[in-house]
């Protein structure tokens, strides 16, 4: 496709000459990757072609939810192509893109097949960040993507369910459940599990010991939500433990087995669920793109996003160290993905039109963490004014509503939270993958010895 100049001839006449649009590869169809690409396709001066490999675009804040069966997996997921459906000048690929040729700007998927651009734009996302624990990848369960949400879903139900049909296994740790990481994941999903264990599953499961079901929420940490306030960090512990959970703080993980957790203290905890929500590293494609990587494997940016030393190519959200105004990296936030998506395709249309591109600025609208029912910590704008308690509760939704991508997800989602909160009931929590990752309850995993 081409946009088009009028020329006048030697002659007088006047004729259009067409001018090839820029094109724009982006990899990732994230908060980052899809706010570019909105973006960009409403300029005449540009085609994009977007690689994902989901045809969908995921709401990763919520995914604790999906797992917990609060929402389903259609809440928190958007066709892509849904998304970009009114936009001609927007091309979806579903592929994983495996390497990436900097200098030449061009991308290779797991097919074989090779998207050259103009410009490159890498937003290829996260990943768990296991530092090396003994056992983690192999036996926990990350949180950073909709099939990681399903698989837990699906591990949660069929403990109680093992249960509920042979009790002994109740002393295998058959309903202990730990999470590992009190940051804003693994205290929302302890919060959210709490909740699930002590209003649906005691209606639920009338003739099993319900109550022997324990939630372990183990942080290295002294403290939770470390970003937030003291007086947050006191909230989300007082809440937390109000509702069961029992906090493991300043205690390091240090091997995860198929049916314990090793601490760092000598405690052995037995479980068959284990959550990671330990830490973020980028995607697998950052080893394998020839740019200079940082902290936490991630693409070190300059302040325009892009990369130095490579003209034309672009790393964003939780796939690049984003520097703030002081020079300190941004967190990895839906927010900040977002906006530095917009700030990207803004600076991409600037060097079209060849003006200087300009750096980034992120607008600090604040944090927050929903910590269960009528529960959550808020602290809004630069001054971090606080909230906690249902007011908190309620801002969380209306902000994560807004974040959503699309009306019908929003609707839906509402609909799910009100009969949730009203009714006290989950009716999606339906096991629809009784044999993926069934459960060897004979299975013991000797713990590794070191000298």
């Amino acid at each position: 496709m081409s946009t088009h100049d009028s020329l006048q001839t030697a002659e007088g006449e006047t004729v259009e000459a067409t001018k090839p649009r820029t094109h724009v590869v982006i990899v990732g169809g994230g908060f980052a990757g899809l706010g570019c690409a909105h973006k960009l396709a409403k300029s005449d001066d540009v085609r994009v072609t977007l690689i994902d490999k989901n045809n969908y675009h995921q709401f990763q804040p919520l995914l604790y939810q999906v797992a917990t069966a609060e929402l389903g997996s259609s809440d928190v997921a958007t066709s892509l192509r849904q998304s970009l459906h009114d936009h001609a000048s927007v091309d979806v690929k579903m592929s994983e893109v495996m390497a990436a040729d900097p200098r030449s700007r061009t991308v290779t998927t797991r097919d074989g097949q090779n998207y050259q651009g103009d410009i490159l734009v890498l937003a290829a996302g996260s990943q768990a960040n296991f530092f090396n624990t003994q056992g983690a990848e192999q036996y926990s369960f990350p949180l950073y993507t909709l099939e990681e949400a399903q698989r837990l879903r699906s591990r949660v139900l069929a403990v109680f369910e093992a249960a509920d049909r042979d009790p002994s296994v109740l002393a295998k740790g058959a309903l202990n459940f730990v999470i590992i990481g009190g940051g804003p994941t693994g205290t929302e999903l302890a919060g959210a599990l709490a909740d699930m264990i002590n209003l649906s599953v005691t209606r639920e499961y009338r003739d099993l010991a319900v109550k022997q079901a324990q939630v372990y929420l183990v942080e290295h940490g002294s403290t939770l939500l470390a970003p937030f306030s003291a007086e947050a960090h006191e909230y989300a512990a007082r809440t937390l433990h109000r509702k069961g959970v029992r906090l493991l703080l300043g205690e390091a993980v240090t091997e995860v087995g198929s049916d314990r957790v090793l601490l760092s203290d000598g405690t052995s905890i037995l479980t068959r669920t284990v959550v990671w929500a330990g830490g973020l590293m980028a995607s697998p494609l950052a080893a394998h793109s020839g740019l200079p990587k940082g902290r936490g494997g991630r693409i070190d940016v300059q302040p325009d996003l892009t990369v130095a030393g490579f003209p034309g190519v672009y790393a964003l959200g939780d796939f690049a160290n984003i520097p703030d105004a002081d020079g300190r990296p941004l967190p990895q936030l839906a927010s900040v993905a977002q906006q530095c998506g917009v700030w990207t395709a803004n600076n991409i249309l600037a060097e079209i039109a060849g003006k200087p591109r300009t750096a980034f600025h992120y607008h600090d609208k604040g944090i927050m963490a929903m910590i269960g029912r009528d529960a959550a910590v808020a602290e809004i704008g630069r001054k971090r004014h606080e909230l906690d308690g249902p007011i908190a509760f309620a801002a969380w939704l209306g902000v994560h509503a807004l974040l959503m991508s699309g009306v019908r997800a929003r609707v839906e989602a509402f609909i799910d939270w009100a009969w949730n909160y009203f009714s006290k009931t989950r009716p999606i929590q339906v096991l629809d993958r009784p044999y993926e990752d069934r459960i060897d309850w004979d299975e013991h995993t000797q713990p590794t010895v070191t000298d």
